[in-house]
């Protein structure tokens, strides 16, 4: 597999060139789900009904950046509801599942989530599958990978912690960064998985 300083690496140049179009499209996510968060009628049902969906679409966005060089896109974050029930579907039983394995320490949740983290790729990839499937198909593909995973993630940290000291701005570039990372990472696994096969 490859490195993790060079999943990095690639999702730097992968954003080069459309780092403008993907700090647009992440404050506008942001702000979104800023306003499903904090105002007072909405926090709980679009907790459930809306930012699954719209979660997943952030998410492909820097899938298909990476797979095919696709500038990020505003509306793109709205992918998800072209099959709201299916996406929502898949996206609220990942997250009932993480919340069940949570209930018996910390520890567990978290390590499922790792499991469960390549379903919103393989929902977009296979979307002929269903919800169970494509979790049990993530939490395949990453056996032996979750300690992996959790290191890219955790190799974010330096810029993580000067993202706080510019007030969270700094975030607006870190989080394109490390979803293309991310998407980086599944597409790793995807090719790893199909030359074994």
């Amino acid at each position: 597999m490859t490195i993790n300083r060079d999943l990095r690496r690639s999702a730097q140049t992968a954003l080069a060139g459309k780092w403008t179009p993907a700090v647009l499209t992440t404050l506008v996510y942001m702000l979104l789900a800023g306003a499903c968060s904090y105002i007072p009628f909405l926090k709980f049902p679009a907790s459930l009904l809306v930012m699954p969906v719209l979660g997943f679409g952030f998410q492909i966005i820097f899938l298909n950046l990476m797979r095919a060089g696709t500038e990020p896109q505003i509306n793109a974050i709205f992918v998800g509801f072209n099959n709201y029930g299916k996406t929502l579907g898949t996206m609220l039983l990942m997250m009932l599942y993480t919340w069940l394995w949570s209930l018996l320490l910390v520890i567990p949740g978290i390590i499922k989530s790792y499991s469960y983290a390549m379903t919103p790729f393989i929902l977009n990839d296979e979307p002929e599958l269903g919800a169970d499937e494509v979790i049990c198909k993530s939490m395949a593909m990453m056996r032996g990978h979750k300690m992996k995973l959790f290191l890219l993630d955790l190799s974010f940290i330096g810029w993580g912690l000067l993202s706080v000291l510019t007030l969270g701005i700094g975030l607006l570039w870190l989080v394109p960064w490390m979803e293309s990372a991310r998407a980086a990472f599944y597409l790793d696994l995807k090719r790893e998985a199909q030359q074994g096969a």
